[in-house]
Formats: structure tokens, sequence, C-alpha cells
């Protein structure tokens, strides 16, 4: 009975990296579309070019879902042999998704701000990339602590 129960949650871990991740990309980018769309409204009310750049800090969270895909993999290869990383995967997840839904409010001021005074858009990117790094060392540091345990 006990093997069945740790079993079935098996690819809890695994789950849960992609999937928190994935909420975070998710929020963030609702977040930074709904803005970007509010900017266009108001290029357009101003018959102003509308800037295609809000596109590109729209889409700056998903790149969080593929940190939690390549961490679920890591995760998901460690369960085959038993090892079960639940607590890597739940928090790093977390971790992650906080970092996309961060950065996708970061992104939505920097969509406004842009389609007002159309400049910045240099410094805007490097905030996004600072909060891009949150999640980049996350992803590497507990892709590298799975590695490590589950090697021996």
């Amino acid at each position: 009975m006990e093997h069945t129960l740790l079993a079935q949650f098996n690819d809890l871990g695994a789950a849960a990296a992609i999937g928190f991740s994935a909420i975070g990309s998710a929020l963030g980018t609702g977040v930074a579309g709904m803005a970007a769309i509010g900017a266009w409204k108001k290029c357009y009310a101003q018959n102003k070019a509308a800037p295609m750049l809000l596109t590109v800090f729209s889409a700056f969270p998903l790149s969080q879902t593929l940190y939690g895909f390549i961490l679920m993999n890591k995760i998901a290869a460690a369960a085959a042999n038993g090892q079960y990383f639940w607590g890597m995967g739940i928090i790093g997840g977390m971790a992650i998704g906080a970092s996309a839904y961060m950065q996708g409010k970061a992104a939505a001021g920097a969509s406004d701000t842009f389609a007002e005074f159309g400049k910045g858009q240099g410094n805007y990117i490097i905030v996004l990339g600072i909060i891009e790094t949150v999640a980049i060392l996350v992803f590497v540091f507990l892709q590298g602590k799975v590695g490590m345990l589950s090697a021996g």
C-alpha cells in the first residue's frame, strides 16, 4: 500500500516545476498583454503609431515556462530512478512563477510608459532582464542540485 501511494506522487515535483512556472507565465503575460492593449488604445486615440515593441514586453514572462519545463525533465529523470524531489519542484516552480508574474507587472509599466513617451526601451529591457535573472538562478541552482543528489 505504501509503495502504491508513493508511486501516485512520483511526478509531483516534476508537475509542480512546470505547473507553477506556467501559472506565473500565464499571469505575467496576461498582465503585460492587458497593459499593452490599453497602451495601444491610447495611441490610437491620439492618432499615434502603435509601437510593436509592446508585443515583446508582453512575451517576456513566457521564458519562465521553458525553465520550468527543463527543471521538470531533470526532476522526472530522477523520479524514474526512485528519487522524488517534491520540495524542489514545488518551491522552485513557485519561485520561477513569481518571477514571471512580477516580470509581467514590470512589462505592463514599461508598455504604458513607452507608448506614451516613445523612449527608454533599453532601460525597460534591462529591468525585465534583472527580474528574469531570479528565475534563471533558481532554475540553474535547482537543476544542479537535483543532478548532484541523483548522481550519488
